[in-house]
Order: C-alpha cells, then structure tokens, then sequence
C-alpha cells in the first residue's frame, strides 16, 4: 500500500512541508469530529425539539432517521467519486452542503422544515467524511506516520460519540436545543478556510470512458433503501411485510449492482478490493463491533436516564471515561502497538475487553451506583475501543492503492454506519419486547425496562464474540518489517507525545 499511496502525495519532506500536514491532519479531523458529533448530539435535545415543535413521537424518530438514511446511502458513492474527481473537492463540497443544512437546522420553526434540512445535512456528512481516511492514507505514506495518523482519526470517530452526548447536553440545558446546529457553523466555515490552504488540489484517476451511472444508482438505492428497512423496524417490526418487503428491494438492488459492476469494463466500484481478507475481514468485524457498541450508547443512555434518573448533562459525565481512555490509547500508544505486534494482534485483546465490558453490563441493577457498577464497564469499553478501532482502520485500509484509497474510506465508513443502524435497531427491538412482556406480567416499570436493556446488551456481547471469531479465523496477520519493529520497541520502552512531529 505504501508505494501506491505514496505515489500522489505531494506534500514534501522539507520541515514546513512536515508541518503542514500535521495541520492539514488536525483540520481533517475536525471536520470529521463535526459529523460524529451531530449523529449523537441530537439524541440528547430530542424532549426539547419534540416539545418545541410538537412532535408526535413516532415522528419524533425521523430527526434521526432523515439524516441516518443518506448519510448511510451515499458514503460509498462519495468515496468512489472522490477517488475519481478530488477527494479534496469532495470533502470540501461535503463540507459546505452540512454547514448550510446545518444553519437551516438551526432556524427550523416547523417539523417538515427541520426533517427537511436534516436529509440534506447527512448528505453533507456521507461526502464529508467518506474520503477522510483515504486522504490520511495518501498524506501519511509512511508505516509510523501513518500509524499515528490513523490513531488520531480512530480517536475522533470512536469518541466523538461520547463527547457529542456531553455537548449535547450541555447545550440543551445552558441555552435550547437550536445551538446543537448552530455550533456547527463556525467549525465548519474554519474547517473549509484551513483546508484550502492547507490540503493540497489532487486530481483524481478520471471516469475513463465514462461515467458508471446506472452503478451509482444501484449502489446508493440499495444502500439507502437498507438504511431505510433498519431504522424502521422499529415501528414495523422484523416480521411485517413492510420490512421483508424493503429489505427483499434492498437485496434485489445490492445483486443487481454486484452484477453489474462485475460485467461493466469501467466499473464505479471495482470488486478487487473485497478480495482482501483483511479489507473484507475488518469491515465485517467493523459492523459487528459496532452493533454492539452502538447499542450500549444508546439504550445504556436510556438505561441511565429511565432507570436511574440522570439528566442529560449526568449522562454525557457518565460517558467521558469512554472517551478519555479511547483518546489515551489512539492517540499513540495503539500505533505503537500496531507497530510492534501487528493490526490483529492489537485488534483481539481489544475485541476481548469489549465483549467483557458487555457481559458485565448484564449485571446491572435496579438501583445501580456509578463507581461500582458502570464504572468499571466504561472503562473496559474505552481500553476495548482504543485498542481496536485504529486496528481496525489500519486493516481495512490494508490494500488501498493511490486509485481506491477513497472507495477504502467510504467503505469503512459504511460498515460503521449500517453497522451501528442494524445493530441498534435489533437490540432496540428485542429490548423493548422483553421490557413489554414482562410489564404484562406485572413487574414493576424499573424492573422490567433493566430486565430488556440486560438483555440487549447480552446480544449486543454475542455480536462482539462472532466479530472475535472472525478475526481469528479470516484476518491474516502481516508482521511489520525489523527495521520498523526496532523503531516500534524504543518507543514502547521510552513513550514521547504522539504527534511530536507537528511542532
């Protein structure tokens, strides 16, 4: 990958030129920090905006889903076009259509106006952060810069979630639910200024002879249509025709496009780069993981909130251990470590720590207190995190070449998402019919709300063991030159600040 990638990079080796892509990283961060941000932020305003603006709460759940849908559809699509026209123009386009969104957000006085912009802002968000990762991979060629590299991305896409349930209700409760969005705007318009003068223009490798667009629409309404299937089960059920029915045009949609791009001479995705185990292989643990952990947030959030009384402001505090440890480890001592032993050595024991966190989760009571009971779960999740995220992120960017870099991206990405909806949607699901059930039969609300998350999170363990199976048994592991090993093993004996480099 190294050779390939390097090949387009046009930063120089000078100490300005070093400099500068440091900061170009840092902006790039920042710009993935907003879209992480705003996919768990809202959860926290949502009893404002449903009172605000009088929302009924089965409406209430397409804040959520409008921007879930495209964001989910697309980001595949954007990281193709980015490898094929400028991940750089992409980015920034992605960039100025969610700020723009997000100022209509902001203003929004009605529910069809604010679903409305919150469609167009997850679009925004798909071309935003598809081709992050794959512009990391082109400025960063070399194995120890890359590595830290990906640390840092790995830190703001796994903790953004934490931080944004924090934000989130700090923001509710100091001032209204409208400056959830309106902190967007100058983030995003000094994110867009810095990365004009900071990242270089890159030309992508062109349409060829032309432009695969019956592949764009497969892909996109297939992925669509599949985000659509997930997040409405939970009104629907999994059973109902409206689901089988979706999720059979989802299917019918994504065989159609496989085909397709299988046959065509100018394919928009090229198939080759599922031919990885480890692309493949880390994109499935990917969506496996994160079904588990988006469901700990979510319903743990509701766990906190319905069961034990805690505000919104309590709930992001309860969270930030999360975040800190994932920091603490991503932001360094994971590459290291990567560097050291390899991507899937690190990846397991971090696989490890999140399936045990889930399993204690179980556990929880009634009457839980924070120190000993959530505490300790928090905890194993932020090791579990900080361990296997940038593995994760360093596996399935194994095989990129200076042509797909940003098809990598985007495919990480989607993984993450249709991941995160799946699993959410499933474990709600379940959840609520055991808390139902056992309400019928006459236990007590706290009770019974505790037995459905308990159970949630049990599934949510399980999904967690099958991604640690599939990484011992379809990962390969691809040991880091001895050069690179002797480099890796001073830093681990003698750490020093991970990104010393940028000044």
């Amino acid at each position: 990958m190294t050779d390939t990638v390097a090949a387009t990079s046009p930063q120089t080796t000078s100490a300005g030129g070093d400099r500068s892509r440091w900061i170009a990283l840092y902006v790039l961060c920042v710009g993935m920090l907003m879209i992480v941000l705003d996919a768990t932020i809202v959860n926290v305003a949502l009893p404002s905006i449903q009172e605000d603006l009088g929302f009924s709460q089965s409406s209430l759940a397409w804040v959520v889903n409008a921007y879930l849908i495209p964001f989910g559809g697309l980001l595949l699509l954007a990281g193709r076009l980015g490898d094929l026209i400028s991940r750089r123009g992409v980015f920034l386009v992605g960039l100025g259509v969610f700020t723009a969104a997000s100022l209509v957000c902001a203003i929004a006085q009605s529910q069809g106006m604010l679903i409305g912009a919150r469609f167009v802002q997850g679009a925004g968000g798909a071309l935003t952060s598809a081709v992050i990762l794959g512009m990391i991979v082109t400025m960063f060629p070399e194995p120890r810069e890359q590595a830290k590299a990906i640390g840092l991305y790995s830190f703001v896409a796994s903790a953004g979630a934490s931080i944004g349930l924090l934000a989130g209700g700090v923001l509710t409760e100091a001032i209204n639910w409208h400056w959830i969005f309106f902190v967007n705007l100058p983030i995003g318009v000094a994110t867009a200024l810095l990365a004009l003068r900071l990242i270089d223009r890159d030309r992508g490798a062109g349409f060829g002879h032309g432009a695969d667009i019956l592949g764009a629409l497969l892909v996109t309404g297939s992925l669509m249509l599949l985000v659509y299937t997930i997040v409405e089960t939970v009104d629907y059920g999994w059973g109902s025709a409206h689901t089988l029915g979706f999720g059979a045009g989802a299917v019918a949609l994504g065989i159609a496009f496989v085909v397709r791009e299988s046959r065509t001479a100018n394919p928009l995705i090229p198939l080759r780069i599922f031919r990885s185990r480890n692309v493949s292989g880390a994109n499935l643990i990917q969506m496996l993981m994160v079904a588990g952990l988006f469901g700990m947030f979510f319903l743990g959030s509701l766990y906190l909130e319905r069961v034990l009384g805690y505000d919104a402001l309590e709930i992001g505090l309860a969270f930030l251990p999360v975040a800190l440890l994932i920091g603490i480890l991503s932001l360094g001592f994971s590459a290291r470590l990567n560097m050291r032993y390899g991507a899937r050595a690190t990846l397991l024991p971090g696989l490890v720590l999140v399936a045990i966190g889930l399993l204690l989760f179980t556990r929880v009571p009634v009457d839980a207190e924070y120190v000993p009971d959530i505490l300790p779960t928090m905890v194993l999740f932020g090791l579990g995190a900080g361990l296997a995220f940038p593995s994760l992120a360093t596996l399935a960017m194994s095989a990129a070449t200076a042509n797909d870099s940003g098809l990598a991206s985007g495919l990480v990405n989607t993984s993450l998402q249709v991941g995160g909806a799946l699993g959410l949607a499933v474990l709600a699901t379940l959840s609520t019919t055991r808390s139902d059930t056992l309400l019928a039969r006459g236990e007590s609300t706290a009770s019974a709300l505790t037995d459905g998350y308990q159970l949630a999170f049990a599934i949510g363990a399980g999904l967690v063991l099958a991604a640690i199976a599939v990484a011992a048994t379809v990962l390969r592991s691809e040991p880091p030159a001895p050069d690179e090993v002797e480099a890796a093993e001073v830093e681990l004996v003698r750490p020093k600040p991970a990104y010393s480099e940028a000044g």
